[in-house]
């Protein structure tokens, strides 16, 4: 699990092709102890798994054709910028929220707006992520969590605040623009436990009901 606070502003080094999928290597300082194999990275919000450490701050991922498919990462060039997050540790704080690193779609930039020192982006998400996203609520755009402000169908705006302009990958995104998007998972159990109460009520549920017809409550 992440948190959606980049820790550091990488760079893709090199892609080297193998067969639908691809060989990642990237550069980023990012702070703890020493990278380690095995170890889980979120990459502009997708969960890969450190295969290579070549140096303290390059490491080597793999990228199946299914996540290069799914997600922008077979977009990023040479040289692109992208956010860096290691997994949470036992212990750690929980400053943005939960981000599991599993990408449930890809947006588009339709709109960047100057406000003060912010600048308030808004994006468009796929139909089917639209209830998912609620004004006020948290959704994770290429690992960075931010906060929804106003959403409209699937359109919704975000405002980027000049510490999340600093230190991520943001700001370079320009009006058309693809980006990973994680809706908050919170959001997803809530629309499943309503789905699966209009399939089925519980059986608490119909005994309530039957309680409230008989005057009880």
């Amino acid at each position: 699990m992440f948190t959606g606070l980049v820790q550091a502003k990488g760079s893709l080094v090199r892609r080297a092709q193998r067969g639908p999928d691809a060989r990642l290597v990237l550069r980023g300082a990012l702070p703890g102890e020493p990278l380690v194999l095995g170890e889980s990275i979120s990459v502009d919000g997708v969960c890969l798994t450190v295969d290579t450490i070549v140096e303290a701050d390059v490491f080597e991922v793999d990228a199946s054709s299914e996540t290069l498919a799914k997600t922008t990462l077979g977009g990023v060039a040479i040289g692109g910028a992208v956010n860096l997050e290691r997994a949470l540790a036992v212990g750690d704080r929980l400053g943005g929220h939960l981000v599991s690193g599993h990408v449930d779609g890809v947006g588009t930039v339709v709109e960047k707006t100057p406000s003060g020192a912010a600048l308030r982006v808004t994006f468009e998400a796929p139909p089917d992520l639209a209830r998912f996203i609620a004004a006020k609520g948290s959704i994770c755009v290429s690992g960075v969590s931010l906060t929804v402000n106003h959403v409209n169908r699937s359109r919704f705006d975000v405002m980027l605040i000049p510490h999340t302009l600093e230190k991520t990958s943001l700001p370079a995104l320009c009006v058309g623009s693809r980006v990973n998007l994680e809706v908050d998972v919170l959001a997803r159990y809530v629309a499943r436990l309503l789905e699966a109460e209009r399939e089925e009520p519980a059986p608490d549920s119909r005994l309530l009901d039957r309680l409230r017809a008989s005057g009880y409550l």
